[in-house]
């Protein structure tokens, strides 16, 4: 007889109602969980509450949108968060098309301000297992330096992964932030994390998005965060998003602006080899 302990197959009971009657360990954080009515759900533990609770509150801003796929939540608990498991099949053309036009419906849902946390959601939140402070600001190169570059750099340098000398070239490319983020935009709603492991290419033939660090932010962040990591189909992510809501002008120039908040979580958080790439792009940015 199966016996859910403590574990997964109890955080699905006490969230989804349903008995578990088996389960199936993905990874240390993942589990998929079958209920007694026949029905799979992803079971995820989080490092901490706050860090389920953020998730889950990121996950309904998304859905409140109308616009993206997002697994359909049953419930938070602790660390623990409850979701639909969602059938995997492979990327399509279609699918990256569908996907381009339902980010930029996600994005035209719009934030109260660049840095607003979703409803629900704690301040001091996480991007990944870093965390994340939501502080609002009204202009975005100023809040993007402030709230999103400076910190991890700071952080990379106390930990040794940048040298003082290395992090003037970021810190210059800071203070001209006003002169090199294009036109003005209005906060937009953002998934956050955007890389490619968080598109889940369904068996039904559509995309869908999760583990969010939803947050109000600039639209071409989500984009410049696919790029960086790869995406299949990104032309057509790209054509389907001009399709609903157009770029402007000189996108390809600020992709590194705003790929430097990725790759300095990732040097804080794996190391060197990260570090090297935004110094590399933070000087190219500089030179345009």
């Amino acid at each position: 007889m199966y016996d859910r302990g403590d574990g997964p197959g109890a955080a699905a009971t006490r969230l989804t109602g349903r008995k578990a009657t088996g389960e199936r360990r993905l990874s240390g954080a993942l589990s998929e969980v079958t209920l007694d009515d026949g029905r799979e759900v992803m079971v995820k533990r989080a490092d901490s509450a706050e860090e389920a609770r953020a998730e889950a509150a990121g996950l309904r801003w998304l859905a409140e949108a109308g616009a993206v796929r997002v697994p359909t939540g049953h419930g938070q608990d602790g660390p623990w968060l409850v979701t639909d498991l969602i059938a995997r099949g492979r990327p399509s053309r279609e699918a990256a098309l569908e996907l381009g036009r339902a980010l930029a419906g996600l994005h035209r849902a719009g934030a109260p301000a660049f840095g607003s946390a979703p409803p629900g959601g704690p301040r001091e939140a996480f991007i990944g297992r870093a965390p994340m402070r939501n502080v609002e600001g009204a202009e975005w190169p100023r809040w993007y330096a402030e709230h999103r570059v400076l910190p991890y750099l700071r952080r990379a340098v106390d930990d040794g992964t940048i040298t003082l000398s290395e992090a003037e070239v970021i810190e210059r490319l800071c203070s001209r932030l006003p002169a090199l983020a294009g036109p003005a935009e209005p906060p937009a709603r953002l998934h956050g994390d955007l890389w490619n492991g968080n598109v889940l290419w369904g068996a039904d033939g559509h995309a869908w998005l999760i583990d969010p660090a939803a947050h109000g932010g600039h639209r071409e962040s989500d984009l410049a965060m696919l790029q960086l990591f790869g995406c299949p189909h990104l032309d057509e992510v790209l054509r389907g998003y001009e399709s609903v809501a157009p770029l402007a002008d000189g996108r390809p120039d600020r992709v590194g602006l705003h790929q430097m908040f990725p790759l300095l979580v990732h040097a804080v958080l794996f190391g060197r080899g990260y570090a090297e790439q935004a110094l590399s792009t933070a000087k190219a940015a500089l030179e345009r």
